[in-house]
């Protein structure tokens, strides 16, 4: 189980990120756009850095959403690997079946 510090502060940059999605999509397309005036590009990228930096999808950490476990997610189930073998061991996953040959 990860400690419970590091999930509220995950949730906490899930929030910044969302609450800041709309204006670095913004800000992101003006400085990639050719047509961008050089001090219009320039003024972007400022307040581009200027935004926290919890801002950023890339900070996002994926966990198991039952005990936050940051290793071995399984994006397919939102779980980590050894939660996702006893979940499917116990047939609580549909469509996951163990294999044998």
């Amino acid at each position: 189980m990860a400690k419970r510090s590091k999930i509220v502060r995950q949730e906490r940059r899930r929030a910044t990120v969302e609450r800041y999605a709309a204006r670095r999509a913004e800000l992101k397309s003006l400085i990639g756009a050719s047509d961008t005036a050089p001090d219009v590009r320039a003024a972007a990228r400022a307040e581009l850095a200027r935004q926290p930096r919890d801002a950023s999808a890339t900070r996002l950490r994926n966990r198991d959403v039952v005990d936050g476990r940051p290793r071995g997610h399984v994006g397919k189930a939102g779980v980590s690997r050894v939660r996702f073998r006893e979940m499917a061991h116990r047939g609580e996953l549909p469509g996951i079946r163990k294999a044998s040959w």
